[in-house]
């Protein structure tokens, strides 16, 4: 019953206002004013839009956080040009003892849109920063016309009592408004925390994963604290009851909790970081990203794979890449017996010479490794330092290589062959030897 009596009598002081400010001859030479000020506004926003619109795409490569800047002055422009206006306006109407409340309000009105534009216009997330905008303009506006403290007094009659603590609905508003703001400040901070660290060359991709990391966790962290705090929550009571039930869920989530500390051993020793080649359970790519849950490993197939942190740690991982970027490749050719083995040697050598991502040196070598049942068994040894361009294009252009040059100098290779021998007066008896 006591809020239905705070919302009648909320009702009624606005009808009053309405009727005393509103439904008279000076507030419809004001609202004509208001429109022509609009109209010129519009006119004036029409012929700088472009040139504005030009200078923010020129801006665009060579500084982002400019070009945002650029992009935001560009929205307020027009509101802008309508509050000048309008002022103008009212001074006019006021230098000839005319009301000019009204074009007053407006001018407050338009000044406050504009400073919350430019305020969540720099905030990343485009959803949360159009919900600040209407809230915190729609108070401003109540504020500026009187009605602002009526309506809080009302949300703050309604609430609940916890404990010792009463939380309010205008608390909860409050609270929440504080999170968003603050929480997205927070993002902003870690993007430009971000964007300074990737440009250093101080530290490396791991070291820069992990301060960047660190920061967005102690920021956000941070917000969240403060806007709970900001509710009239105590935060001592909060973390006796959020040890009690991190212990409940800590079991359940052992898994995620494991691959968050395998995340951060991974990034202060060092053992793998973004860029990297590796090789883990039959996956092999290069590693684009270090996440606090798991890695983003990209295949040569265009296949990224989301390895968690905690194999990365348990498991066997072939770093191609880890202290020396030079990979060496061994790959098998057989001659048949009756070849020339040194005139073949060589001409694997010069074959993979000719492959342009094979080193110089250390040069390619080959060798001799073993006699077949129907092959000499040669390798070929070739050095290369950029093992996240793959490995099997390098091996299928030396591979061609040696084909055409062994067919042009008649070295010949082997096939199996079974021959079948039959004696007069006995069985049939297949040689398995091969040639």
């Amino acid at each position: 019953m006591a809020d239905n009596q705070a919302l009648l009598k909320y009702l009624e002081q606005a009808l009053v206002w309405v009727q005393a400010n509103v439904l008279t001859l000076g507030t419809t030479v004001q609202l004509g004013v208001v429109l022509i000020a609009f109209g010129l506004g519009f006119l004036l926003w029409r012929a700088v839009r472009p040139a504005m619109l030009r200078v923010t795409e020129d801006v665009r490569m060579r500084s982002p956080l400019l070009h945002g800047v650029l992009q935001t002055l560009t929205r307020v422009t027009a509101p802008a040009l309508n509050a000048l206006l309008a002022h103008v306006g009212g001074l006019v109407l006021s230098g000839l003892d005319q009301p000019a409340a009204l074009l007053g309000i407006i001018t407050q009105l338009l000044t406050a849109w504009i400073i919350i534009r430019l305020l969540s216009g720099l905030m990343p997330n485009r959803f949360w920063s159009r919900i600040f905008s209407v809230v915190i303009w729609a108070g401003a506006a109540l504020h500026i016309v009187g009605l602002l403290e009526m309506l809080t007094d009302s949300l703050n009659a309604v609430g609940l009592t916890v404990g010792d603590s009463r939380i309010t609905l205008l608390m909860v508003l409050k609270g929440v408004l504080m999170a968003v703001v603050l929480l997205q400040a927070a993002a902003i901070c870690t993007r430009f925390f971000e964007q300074r660290m990737r440009r250093t060359q101080q530290f490396s991709p791991s070291l820069q994963v992990l301060f960047i990391k660190a920061v967005r966790f102690s920021l956000f962290a941070s917000a969240f604290l403060i806007a709970i705090s900001s509710m009239g929550i105590n935060l001592t009571s909060l973390a006796v009851l959020s040890g009690a039930v991190g212990v409940g869920i800590g079991f359940g989530l052992q898994k995620i909790f494991s691959n968050l500390v395998s995340g951060v051993i991974l990034l202060m020793d060092r053992s793998i970081k973004p860029g990297d080649t590796i090789e883990i359970g039959g996956v092999y790519g290069t590693i684009r990203s270090l996440h606090a849950r798991y890695a983003s490993v990209l295949t040569r197939d265009g296949k990224e794979y989301l390895i968690p942190n905690e194999q990365l740690i348990t498991n066997e991982v072939v770093n191609w890449t880890f202290s020396d970027s030079n990979v060496r490749l061994k790959i098998p050719v057989g001659v048949a017996y009756e070849s020339d083995v040194r005139k073949a040697m060589r001409l694997m050598e010069e074959c993979a010479a000719k492959v342009g991502r094979v080193l110089k040196e250390p040069k390619p070598a080959a060798r001799l490794v073993g006699f077949g049942d129907s092959s000499v068994d040669l390798e070929i040894r070739i050095w290369i330092r950029d093992s996240d361009q793959g490995v099997v294009n390098v091996r299928s252009e030396v591979l061609l290589n040696i084909w055409d040059a062994f067919h042009e100098h008649g070295v010949s290779f082997p096939f199996p062959q079974q021959d079948v021998y039959i004696k007069p007066g006995s069985s049939l008896k297949i040689d398995s030897g091969k040639e």
